[in-house]
């Protein structure tokens, strides 16, 4: 187990590797970290999943057999869906759309939808997305059979897909084949002085239909593959 305070680990950005007293943990490492105590162990440790059992589980019956107030989940993916059914979820109340799009095989298409110049070119982008949304559909509602699902479609700021450090602007600009100035430009005209009440949500759909667009053909087209199945 590792013992320590916080002040007494030392980081290595550059080697990738952190230090505790004697102890070195390099990228790729594994570590155990116990939620219930917060100690953390300097390697893998077996786990089990956890279950509703004991004196809580008879009470969760208890509640159970009285309540009237259904209770749904959060969940962005087939995985976390199957987990809330596990528990009882009897529904999702939300499914956060944009979490999808960070995932490393579309972040991309994303990235490229938005530097787009016009509708053409955020179509093309699009187009690469429509089967992956679709298929993220898919898996929840095969994971929560004819249970129902609230689906809140592309939410955050624009910005949060693009790198804000000028190093890295400068490295996604030379993949994707544009300048520097050129994605920079595009990085600084998205940020917001007050995010929560900026391009997002339905006003970005009002300005940008054709993302909204794809998002509820992946919706309907996967409902109906289901259905169909």
């Amino acid at each position: 187990m590792l013992c320590c305070r916080m002040r007494e680990i030392k980081i290595n950005e550059e080697g990738k590797y952190f230090t505790v007293q004697d102890i070195t943990i390099r990228e790729g490492d594994y570590i155990s970290i116990d939620g219930s105590t917060g100690k953390v162990y300097g390697q893998k440790i077996k786990t089990v999943e956890p279950e509703i059992s004991g004196y809580f589980g008879t009470f969760m019956e208890w509640a159970d057999s009285i309540r009237k107030l259904k209770v749904r989940t959060n969940a962005d993916t087939p995985r976390d869906a199957a987990q809330a059914v596990k528990f009882g979820a009897e529904g999702i109340g939300l499914c956060r759309t944009e979490h999808m799009f960070f995932e490393e095989d579309r972040i991309p298409a994303v990235r490229e939808m938005i530097v787009a110049k016009n509708e053409e070119q955020r179509r093309k982008a699009l187009d690469k997305l429509l089967p992956m949304q679709r298929q993220d559909f898919i898996g929840i509602y095969e994971e929560m059979q004819d249970r129902p699902v609230t689906i809140r479609l592309l939410d955050p700021p624009l910005h949060e897909f693009l790198p804000q450090e000028d190093e890295d602007i400068r490295e996604l600009a030379s993949t994707m084949g544009i300048t520097y100035e050129e994605l920079k430009a595009t990085v600084d005209s998205l940020k917001e002085f007050n995010p929560m009440l900026g391009h997002r949500g339905c006003r970005l759909a009002v300005t940008y239909p054709e993302i909204a667009e794809m998002q509820t053909r992946a919706i309907i087209e996967a409902a109906i593959d289901v259905k169909r199945d």
